[in-house]
């Protein structure tokens, strides 16, 4: 696999801006139904999920190549982010769009192993950044690689730094929200979402 160093894609990822509505988006799910129909109108409910904490991972090279997570925090969702430290002290700071850019690449090139290196893509998967992602359904594939946490274990700089990074994924997970939005066509049957009702369907 080619090695990803901070010449090449990083750089092409990096400036990558997110804005809050972009992080916010990454981090929801929407599930929609039909809630109920007449002759003249279908109104339709979905519900729209989201969290308020995120992520901030620190990513250190510990040999050429080789990284390994060294902490793990929560931020507010729109300020997630991996700052990753290279062995000259370069530093690079990942938003969790370029972050996902590299999740993504590496199940594209390397489906058959993934995750099973040490490599940046490993610590953006099996870290708090790829629980994160994973948490929004459109991303749930990263959550194939997540099943055994004995694999995310090695990813980290010691058992106490992981510990750390559990206590804040369980923060994400317990600042997460969901709602039930239902929408009506804006006039008869023409079209749908054309206005929110404001009410629960069932």
């Amino acid at each position: 696999m080619t090695q990803i160093r901070k010449g090449s894609f990083i750089k092409n990822v990096k400036d990558i801006s997110i804005s809050g509505a972009l992080a916010l988006a990454l981090l929801s799910g929407v599930t929609m139904s039909s809630c109920s129909s007449n002759e003249d109108e279908e109104a339709y409910s979905y519900e729209e999920t989201s969290y308020s904490k995120g992520i901030r991972s620190h990513i250190k090279e510990v040999k050429a190549g080789e990284f390994r997570i060294t902490d793990e925090e929560n931020v507010g969702v729109d300020s997630s982010m991996a700052i990753v430290t290279y062995l000259d002290g370069h530093v690079d700071t990942l938003s969790t769009a370029a972050a996902k850019a590299l999740i993504d690449e590496e199940i594209r090139d390397n489906r058959s192993y993934v995750g099973h290196h040490s490599g940046l893509s490993s610590m953006l998967l099996y870290g708090g950044i790829g629980y994160m992602l994973g948490r929004n359904r459109s991303n749930s594939y990263m959550n194939n690689y997540r099943n055994d946490p004995n694999v995310s274990r090695g990813f980290y700089s010691n058992p106490s730094t992981y510990e750390r990074s559990q206590n804040a994924v369980r923060q994400v997970n317990a600042s997460r929200t969901t709602r039930t939005v239902t929408s009506r066509p804006s006039g008869g049957r023409k079209g749908f979402f054309g206005r929110s009702s404001g009410r629960s369907g069932g």
